[in-house]
């Protein structure tokens, strides 16, 4: 079932004008391992009648679910812990005295995939800041696909997924046991307010943001789009909020109105003023 030239040249093309994800030469296995669960799915015969239909049809659903096929959804629980303990370290203490009159906070997770970072921040705030209880927490995440987000709003996992970075004391406390799976409970899953949306395309209307973390996402786009994505983050963040990229990203050569600080172990950008 390899694919031709041509029609990975489509795909690369198609995949790049929807969502600024970069597909370049070499990736043609990737293409092809992705792909091959649609083909049987839709009952094609081939990659290549596959992408024969998505060239003689108008965009449609065949063509989102390439799109969303190639977007990356690793993920779990607590996920490189190092920016979790400096959000509950340093950004929440600092915050909890600073926006005292307001009593307000929205936190934006882009690229939540299948929800574990926000159910995370979630859990880490009704754990750890009981005094955040009357504040209005808002968490949107956000996310390119969504078929993932429909798991994510379900917020059921298998053992396997909840074993990956979640403390037993937190599971016992936070999830419920539903047949095989976990299901995150109902008062963090209303915590969670999550939204389909295309970083590269127009941006929805997204309050001021205290946190942004925007992890391991940057990495699949090209330069350009990088530096347009990190354009708006700094329009809705707010001057003292910080933005927590994934450990092989930075804003450096990119947006240098951003500047790292360090926070523990963890690195962060705040624009500066």
């Amino acid at each position: 079932m390899a694919i031709s030239a041509e029609s990975f040249a489509y795909l690369s093309k198609m995949i790049y004008e929807n969502s600024a994800i970069v597909v370049g030469a070499g990736k043609e296995y990737l293409v092809e391992s992705r792909l091959r669960p649609l083909v049987a799915q839709n009952k094609f015969s081939s990659i290549e009648d596959y992408v024969r239909q998505l060239k003689a049809t108008p965009f449609s659903t065949l063509h989102k679910e390439v799109i969303e096929a190639m977007t990356t959804n690793e993920t779990s629980f607590f996920r490189d812990i190092h920016p979790f303990e400096a959000i509950k370290e340093h950004v929440l203490p600092e915050m909890i005295k600073s926006r005292a009159s307001t009593r307000q906070l929205n936190i934006w997770s882009g690229a939540c995939s299948s929800g574990q970072e926000p159910y995370s921040l979630a859990i880490m705030i009704r754990e750890h800041f009981p005094m955040l209880s009357n504040w209005k927490i808002n968490i949107i995440a956000t996310d390119l696909s969504e078929d993932v987000l429909n798991i994510a709003r379900k917020g059921c996992y298998r053992p396997l997924d909840i074993n990956r970075g979640l403390p037993a004391a937190l599971m016992v406390k936070y999830f419920e046991k539903q047949g095989v799976e976990w299901q995150v409970k109902r008062e963090i899953r209303g915590m969670v307010d999550f939204r389909q949306m295309n970083l590269s395309g127009h941006w929805p209307s997204l309050p001021s943001m205290d946190i942004v973390l925007m992890r391991n996402v940057l990495i699949y786009f090209d330069q350009e789009t990088k530096r347009g994505i990190l354009g708006k983050i700094r329009r809705v963040l707010k001057p003292d909020g910080p933005l927590f990229l994934g450990s092989a990203e930075t804003t450096f050569n990119l947006d240098d109105s951003f500047k790292r600080v360090v926070m523990g172990k963890a690195a962060a950008y705040r624009a500066s003023t």
